[in-house]
């Protein structure tokens, strides 16, 4: 049996996840693209109390992140400023 994935290309392996909470209205997390030219790919508002759980992919290369929240990785937790 066969897996669908409705297109979607699956993660790469050891691939990481970011959880990022809202502290405030309006906090933009921002991906950004790999490769030569880094550039913006997807941009999501969050309002306070929401919670994204974004990954790292073949795609994404890093995360802007504009607002106050708390970010958690594996790395440990942290806050962002307005």
């Amino acid at each position: 049996m066969t897996e669908k994935n409705n297109g979607v290309s699956p993660a790469p392996a050891g691939s990481e996840y970011i959880v990022v909470k809202a502290k405030e209205n309006g906090v933009q997390v921002i991906g950004l693209t790999r490769g030569h030219d880094t550039r913006f790919h997807h941009t999501e508002k969050l309002d306070k109390g929401e919670v994204l759980i974004a990954q790292f992919t073949d795609h994404t290369s890093a995360m802007k992140i504009r607002g106050k929240a708390e970010i958690w990785s594996k790395h440990g937790q942290l806050e962002s400023e307005s």
